[in-house]
């Protein structure tokens, strides 16, 4: 079974928000819905009304697992820090750095599970990140593939001190989600290809402040990335 997992902008989707089924499991509720043999989970629950902070990031992978997802397409709103990828755009994620803090970001804390330290030389599965690219460029959408993300705690958003830092320690990108999910899919050895779209420059970067996209045009963008990351499962081997 395949998934998406959505948040901001990608939540609003009508598959991420109809038909949501809670359930229960070691770690706490997740809710979901299925939708023609995909799995649609939005980490923010419907609405949008968990911070990214507070998400049950563990119980909404052990969702994934409990329903025998095997590979997923995560898709994440972040501001750009770099040119590299600029508001309105899209790309795939090839790192990140991890910033975030105090949250249940593994499944073997030596309580739950005995300790394990995890390799993550490759974070994201490079088969699934090649389908994904392959469907976006011949459906019209050049994106760049080598991005790196780094992961805040939220729910502030950043100072332009700490944009610069972050670009001096080379992130492309910044958002609030990104690490604690791909650290849990990966242990829980789902296939993962993140792909991020940027809707506003960081701070210190534009000169109106923090100005994001219309909320049209991230519509625009929530439809796109919905529609290749089907194309994309539909194309690989179920």
């Amino acid at each position: 079974m395949k998934a998406i997992i959505g948040g901001t902008g990608i939540d609003g989707d009508r598959r991420f928000s109809e038909g949501m089924e809670w359930v229960v499991n070691r770690y706490g509720q997740a809710m979901y819905s299925v939708i023609d043999g995909v799995v649609f989970l939005p980490r923010h629950a419907p609405g949008h009304a968990i911070p990214p902070h507070r998400i049950n990031y563990r119980a909404n992978v052990q969702a994934l697992a409990d329903l025998g997802v095997d590979s997923v397409i995560s898709i994440y709103a972040v501001g750009s820090i770099t040119r590299r990828m600029s508001p309105g755009r899209f790309g795939l994620v090839r790192d990140f750095i991890d910033f975030a803090f105090g949250r249940e970001n593994t499944f073997y804390d030596g309580v739950e599970a005995p300790a394990k330290h995890t390799p993550f030389v490759t974070p994201f599965d490079s088969a699934l990140k090649a389908a994904f690219a392959r469907t976006a460029i011949e459906a019209g959408h050049p994106l760049p593939v080598e991005t790196v993300y780094i992961t805040t705690n939220g729910p502030r958003l950043e100072t332009p001190a700490e944009i610069e830092a972050f670009r001096n320690m080379g992130a492309d990108i910044v958002g609030m989600t990104l690490a604690t999910e791909a650290e849990l899919l990966m242990e829980a050895g789902i296939r993962n290809a993140a792909v991020a779209y940027s809707i506003n420059w960081a701070a210190g970067l534009d000169a109106e402040g923090v100005s994001f996209l219309e909320d049209e045009s991230i519509r625009r963008l929530s439809d796109t990335l919905i529609s290749l990351a089907l194309r994309t499962f539909s194309a690989i081997p179920s």
